[in-house]
């Protein structure tokens, strides 16, 4: 049987079904994969609506992330890289003076999570939307796909060959049922319950700063500002800060310049305990967040304590980004990765945030979470043995989240010279293939 991009499908020996829990990225994209292999797939999200609200982030489009595209999107308006995404085509840095003092040619793919999110909904159960409005025709050998929202999984148990799934409504905890799978894939993210179950008393720590983060429609920004990060790659240093900016797509993934939206990631220094912490994750209505301040919470106080700070410590093109976002918010940087990316003899298997959570320096989440789903559905496939499976797995979430807590820690507390903190961008920034992990990355 031909599929729509040529290749032939044939179908399993033996179709199997997989709960997977989080309907994120990871999710979706393993859900995605292993339902063209023929299986079926039931997503539990635990969200109370039916689809996950734009966080407003932009992410960079990796190398695994547009090979996963290649290989399974469907979805007939992104058929072209270009179209999935804004290209930039220099990395460059600036001093406190907004001056670009270092500049290199260097070829990035900038993309936003509401246009992969809706992408992947399209290619996963035909979700129709702005973004994808005309959704791929269901090929007769692809597996079931089943999406299910307002669900919070409680409990995964080994039962008869199988594994025994407890789920209870989000939002009423008598609301109750079981779903019985022949896998669960966790991909629930980097506090992941189901590693929890499994690796009882791993910490997800906290790693002394936080990322703040926001977009401006670009063109709200003055013409010099959007000229600095227009199909940039741009970066300031600083002691004890670092931020970055680059174009994504805007409203509804359009690529329309003047359309599209200025992003940027700003990491400061908010020591564990301190009141600067503790403001920042408390929101307008007077709670506090542990993790994630989502958009449209933050403290109108607190937020402005932050643009005074911003005028005084950064460049002014990265200080006016900062001012104009209507729609800021917060994460903590943490860390946090499992000591296996299976359990149950391989009955429940860990992917993407939820078998390591990588520090954003890397600007990886979005590849592993790709890359674990394209290499989980190989090994379903029996195109590699368990133990390669798991070497390469381990191997990038190993390799990928020493780097980034390397990285983090460089430039958040060391005083790097502007010839350090580039080596350290220019290394972060070579694709990751398979031979290049070490030894202790790889050993099972």
């Amino acid at each position: 049987m031909a599929t729509s991009n040529g290749t032939t499908a044939t179908a399993p020996d033996k179709i199997l079904h997989f709960v997977i829990v989080g309907g994120s990225l990871g999710g979706l994209a393993t859900g995605i994969a292993l339902k063209s292999l023929g299986h079926n797939t039931t997503i539990l999200e635990r969200s109370p609506v039916s689809l996950l609200h734009d966080q407003g982030a932009g992410i960079v489009a990796g190398g695994h992330a547009l090979e996963f595209l290649a290989r399974y999107n469907r979805c007939i308006r992104q058929q072209k890289q270009q179209e999935i995404s804004v290209h930039s085509d220099k990395r460059q840095y600036l001093d406190k003076d907004g001056n670009i003092v270092h500049s290199v040619d260097a070829n990035h793919n900038m993309s936003s999570w509401d246009l992969t999110y809706y992408l992947m909904r399209a290619n996963y159960d035909g979700i129709a939307s702005a973004y994808c409005p005309e959704v791929p025709t269901p090929e007769p050998h692809h597996g079931r796909a089943t999406h299910f929202h307002n669900r919070t999984v409680t409990a995964v148990e080994d039962y008869e060959g199988g594994v025994l799934v407890t789920w209870n409504s989000t939002t009423n905890a008598s609301e109750t049922g079981t779903l019985i799978a022949d896998r669960v894939v966790g991909a629930d993210g980097p506090s992941s319950f189901i590693r929890s179950l499994f690796a009882p008393g791993l910490e997800r720590k906290y790693a002394g700063y936080c990322a703040l983060r926001g977009t401006i429609p670009e063109n709200e920004a003055r013409q010099s500002t959007h000229q600095t990060f227009a199909h940039k790659f741009t970066f300031f240093h600083g002691p004890g800060i670092q931020i970055l900016a680059y174009l994504i797509p805007g409203p509804n993934g359009t690529l329309e310049p003047g359309e599209r939206l200025i992003n940027f990631v700003y990491y400061t220094n908010f020591p564990e305990g301190s009141s600067e912490l503790n403001e920042i994750l408390t929101d307008k209505n007077g709670k506090r967040h542990r993790i994630t301040m989502p958009p449209g919470l933050t403290n109108p106080q607190a937020w402005e304590r932050q643009r005074q700070i911003a005028r005084e410590r950064l460049p002014p093109q990265f200080a006016e980004v900062v001012c104009k976002a209507k729609r800021p918010f917060v994460q903590a940087v943490t860390d946090v990765i499992s000591p296996s990316n299976e359990f149950l003899d391989g009955k429940v298997v860990l992917i993407g945030d939820a078998l390591a959570g990588f520090r954003p320096h890397t600007v990886a989440s979005t590849s592993q979470a790709t890359y674990d789903a394209m290499l989980y559905a190989d090994f379903v496939e029996g195109k590699m043995s368990r133990e390669e499976w798991k070497r390469m797995t381990m191997g990038y979430a190993r390799f990928i989240q020493k780097r980034g807590v390397v990285m983090g820690q460089r430039s958040q507390y060391e005083r790097l010279s502007l010839e350090e903190y580039i080596r350290d961008r220019d290394e972060a920034s070579v694709p990751i293939r398979n031979e290049v992990f070490p030894e202790w990355a790889t050993a099972i």
